[in-house]
């Protein structure tokens, strides 16, 4: 194999990898310990590309409020998420709402802001509910930010959101979360598109957000 084969083949999107679909989502728990603190909402939604252009699909979301049977204790945490005791315990079965959300997600590349927080609250959720974890693959949305502003200093979902005139109308709500989301890697992809020089496949813009992330650390 020459070099232009191995370099051709190492571009190659990962296999199994749904290159036109990317999930954007976002997750409600009831705190944040990853390893004690449950999974109690995940909201989603597709970002559909052909390789050079992203569009929201408005149409083509998933949300869903898992059942949690446990006594209600941390009346602050539920003013900021707004999933009362009430809607936890008539919330979906988790094991039914992780297999629905396995099957809304497919074979897409999964997309978040602070994306090992949310990653490792549903894959913790699948290992407890459903016994398996879906294989796709994660890229997180932050660092793809200092590809547009590479002297700004934010880190927070709030204020990259006010650094690029975002509104969300119900912050810390999983479905807001997301849609307000999807709208910064709307805003910041025409930067990253640039810096990628043609080669949009979700295997180039994850090299990106790691190489930057790898930079900022």
């Amino acid at each position: 194999m020459n070099l232009l084969q191995t370099l051709a083949r190492r571009l190659r999107p990962a296999q199994g990898i749904d290159d036109t679909r990317w999930v954007v989502l976002d997750v409600e728990s009831s705190g944040l310990n990853v390893t004690t603190d449950r999974l109690l909402a995940i909201a989603a939604i597709a970002v559909h590309t052909d390789g050079k252009n992203l569009r929201v699909a408005l149409g083509d979301s998933f949300e869903v409020v898992l059942r949690n049977d446990v006594r209600v204790a941390d009346k602050s945490n539920i003013l900021l998420h707004g999933i009362g005791g009430g809607a936890q315990r008539h919330g979906v079965e988790p094991s039914v709402a992780l297999q629905d959300f396995e099957r809304y997600i497919g074979k897409s590349p999964l997309i978040a802001f602070h994306a090992a927080f949310d990653q490792a609250t549903i894959l913790r959720g699948f290992d407890a509910a459903v016994g398996r974890r879906p294989p796709n693959v994660w890229m997180e949305l932050e660092p793809l930010a200092a590809v547009r502003h590479p002297k700004v200093k934010a880190r927070s979902l709030d204020e990259w959101m006010a650094q690029m005139n975002i509104t969300c109308a119900v912050r810390h709500q999983a479905a807001a979360d997301t849609l307000a989301t999807a709208e910064l890697l709307l805003k910041l992809w025409s930067a990253a598109l640039r810096e990628l020089r043609g080669d949009a496949g979700f295997a180039a813009v994850k090299r990106l957000a790691d190489h930057r992330k790898w930079l900022a650390s």
